[in-house]
């Protein structure tokens, strides 16, 4: 080996290697030299956002798939890895939108083509650098294929599936409560909204009844004990009910938002609950307005649940505006998009913020002595995941798919074997989502991203919908007066066509070859997110499961377990740890020590005890190939190369230590290669350093070193075994380690292959 004394030095080696590996263009699986009938083996690279530089998830994601490659590529078979990248739409948008406030300005100072195009140039520059961090990290993927989501390619298969969606009857453009985030000025799907238990006040609201028979008053808390009628009737019911009291007639509601009950059109109670049987049909007066809202009977009403009397404000909650909808309520919409009262509110009202205007409403109810109680109340609250704002249910015109038929597919498809979650706990958490799905928003109010293909005519209100192409005339009455939809299509779309699209969009046989891809590998918390759309859209689009396998990394955390944030001021830059400690150091520690269904406790200190093994790999193998320096190259050839020694195969003397590090080598083989298989990288890793570590260098190379030195008869055996051993060693390792495995094989007296990279797996 050259410069023995030269210490390992991985920034200034890895880098070397790199471009080795690249220059080789193995890499691109049509550059392989493979057996006849080599089976495919392929991942799609999670695309990671385009906006910012990789975090320890992306580099997690790397290590686990390039493991997963390096293997299947060393077992000869046609190894694809296609990487990719993100437009990451509103992602994307906040995060720019986040330098102009830096700067002063903001997205509201750019016409649309503007501010798409300075996205765009600020997307390329990081999407350039993310992809040399992505080469620092060792991934061995085929970058002749990598793909964008705004690669005009990939925005027209977007573009057909909508349409297919679309002349399916599966899309449609309808008014819904949708989640609104008035900051940020955009819809969400329900996946995009945090939910989070919080502590407001409950407030008990009297709504008067309107010509209620024999002057009586509902009671549903029997905060008044009965009294005497002084017309003679009868006592109050146990749970409330008619009474006679000297009192106005009011139903109580309680309520979190008092500032939305100026938009209810009705107060539902259920049809089987008897303390309103008297009352359904009859009307109240809504507090602080002129207006009369009915009392309805609705089976979604919770018996048991508060009152039991729920106002109805169909156009800022969902079950009410599905309410509404079943008895055909009015939808008054009192909050607008800004997160201020609407114009149809009473004068005094108007204008408010929310929070002011709950101040103001519970003041004047109480002045009217309509506040029966208030009382503290734990509920859960849904808020923007990004800015925190607290999310406002509107009513809006989006555009929505009809997932249920899309979901029904891809429940079949994992119940037939077709799809196969690695993890159980996983897969019954994707079956559970799915079958409780909901019709998908996927619209976004922002620039940033695939614009929607549908057209508006003026004149006659038709909307067309094309492939891409502009139309230029309204397919229903010819008008040439045709708007353009604004809006974008959520990220999730165009990405959960990720599999298909990248492939169909690549070589021309790369679909036929390598879909269904191999294995899908990315963080749970995107299972809903991704994963499912993918298993949706894929089956859908192409009438089989974009994926074989679904192995789910869990989420990284800090030595004390807590969940990393640059506000816990417990981040770290992988790409900061690589450079100083090397990208195999970083990688070992990545799956070292981490259960499959576990989330992964990451700290520097595991970093460094990695940085030592790959120490200790080096400086072993300079041992090994100085120790062997004197014998020939045919004779290891012969002996040492290929498979595993067999003592019994050659007339060497092997002492009974010789033969148990050949064995054990045997046994780490076996295992290490049914760990991979089975996705227990952990149980791989940890297999791997255990044999080299503790039984060849503890145990081997110092045995050998004895007999070296005494200048022992069996120590051209105990040679022999160094070789083999290091050589297969050298392979077991390569997956986790590549850069320091690839280096020590290019300094080998003799080998088969060009590199390590496409040696065979020890058998």
């Amino acid at each position: 080996m050259e410069s023995e004394n030269k210490p390992y030095n991985p920034a200034e080696i890895e880098k070397e290697i790199y471009q080795i590996w690249e220059k080789s263009g193995y890499f691109n699986p049509d550059n392989l030299k493979l057996k006849k009938g080599a089976k495919p083996f392929c991942i799609i690279m999670p695309p990671p956002n385009a906006n910012e530089a990789l975090h320890l998830g992306h580099a997690l994601t790397i290590t686990i798939e390039d493991i997963l490659i390096r293997f299947n590529r060393m077992r000869g078979k046609k190894t694809l890895w296609l990487p990719g990248s993100d437009h990451a739409g509103f992602e994307t948008q906040v995060v720019f939108e986040k330098k102009l406030e830096k700067e002063g300005k903001n997205r509201f100072d750019f016409d649309r083509d503007t501010l798409y195009k300075i996205i765009w140039d600020y997307v390329q520059n990081n999407k350039h650098m993310m992809e040399s961090q992505t080469r620092a990290l060792g991934a061995s993927c085929d970058w002749s294929r990598e793909k964008f989501t705004l690669d005009p390619k990939i925005i027209e298969i977007v573009y057909a599936t909508f349409k297919k969606l679309y002349d399916d009857g599966l899309v449609y453009r309808g008014k819904r409560v949708i989640n609104w985030c008035p900051k940020h000025q955009t819809s969400f799907s329900e996946l995009e909204v945090k939910y989070e238990e919080r502590e407001d006040k409950l407030w008990y609201i009297k709504y008067p009844i309107v010509n209620i028979a024999n002057g009586t008053n509902l009671d549903t808390n029997n905060t008044n004990p009965p009294q005497p009628s002084l017309k003679g009737g009868s006592d109050s019911p146990p749970l409330g009910g008619v009474r006679e009291d000297f009192e106005p007639k009011y139903i109580i509601v309680a309520t979190t938002r008092p500032e939305t009950m100026l938009g209810d059109t009705a107060v539902a109670v259920n049809p089987k609950d008897k303390r309103y049987k008297n009352l359904i049909g009859q009307k109240v007066k809504l507090p602080l307005t002129n207006r009369e809202i009915a009392i309805i009977a609705d089976s979604a009403v919770e018996i048991d649940f508060g009152t039991g009397a729920v106002k109805v404000t169909p156009a800022h909650d969902q079950t009410d505006f599905e309410i509404a909808e079943r008895h055909n309520l009015e939808i008054l919409e009192v909050i607008s998009k800004n997160g201020k009262m609407t114009d149809i509110v009473p004068e005094p009202y108007r204008g408010l913020k929310t929070n002011e205007a709950r101040e103001k409403i519970v003041a004047d109810l109480n002045a009217q002595g309509l506040i029966e109680k208030e009382e503290p109340y734990k509920h859960t609250v849904g808020s923007c995941y990004k800015c925190g704002r607290t999310i406002e249910p509107l009513v809006s015109e989006q555009w929505f798919i009809k997932i249920r038929p899309l979901a029904d597919k891809a429940i079949a498809a994992v119940k037939k074997g077709q799809t196969k979650f690695v993890s159980k706990k996983y897969e019954k958490i994707f079956m559970h989502w799915m079958k409780n799905i909901h019709d998908w928003n996927i619209s976004r109010q922002i620039v940033w991203g695939i614009r929607i293909p549908a057209w508006y005519c003026q004149e006659c209100k038709n909307i067309t919908v094309t492939d891409g192409k502009t139309p230029t005339k309204c397919e229903k009455c010819d008008s040439q007066k045709l708007k353009q939809e604004e809006d974008v299509f959520d990220t999730w779309f165009s990405s959960g066509q990720w599999p298909f699209a990248t492939l169909i969009a690549s070589q021309p046989d790369d679909f036929e070859n390598f879909y269904p891809t191999t294995v899908m590998e990315t963080g749970w918390d995107i299972l809903f997110f991704w994963v499912a759309r993918m298993m949706m859209m894929g089956i859908y689009c192409t009438r089989k499961v974009p994926f074989k396998y679904v192995y789910l990394h869990g989420m990284i955390r800090d030595k004390d377990k807590q969940k990393m944030s640059k506000s816990k001021d417990n981040a770290i830059n992988p790409i900061g740890v690589l450079e100083e400690r090397g990208a195999d150091a970083l990688r070992m520690s990545l799956v070292f020590g981490a259960g499959t269904d576990s989330d992964l406790p990451f700290s520097e200190e595991k970093v460094i005890a990695q940085q030592r093994f790959a120490n200790k790999i080096w400086n072993a193998s300079k041992f090994v190939l100085s120790a062997i320096d004197d014998m020939d190259s045919p004779l290891l050839e012969k002996e040492g190369l290929g498979e595993i020694l067999h003592p019994e195969d050659t007339d060497k003397k092997f002492t009974k230590e010789d033969k148990w590090i050949l064995k054990e080598l045997q046994t780490a083989t076996k295992k290490i290669t049914k760990d991979i298989e089975k996705f227990k990288f952990h149980e791989a890793a940890q297999g791997a350093y255990h044999f080299f570590w503790h039984s060849f260098c503890d145990k081997t190379i110092e045995d050998v070193k004895i007999r070296i030195a005494n200048g022992s008869k069996d120590a051209e055996a105990g040679k022999l075994v160094l070789w083999t051993v290091l050589y297969n060693s050298l392979k077991l390792l390569h997956p986790f380690m590549p850069f320091v495995t690839e280096a020590i094989y290019q300094k080998l007296p003799s080998r088969p292959k060009e590199m390590l990279m496409i040696e065979e797996w020890p058998e």
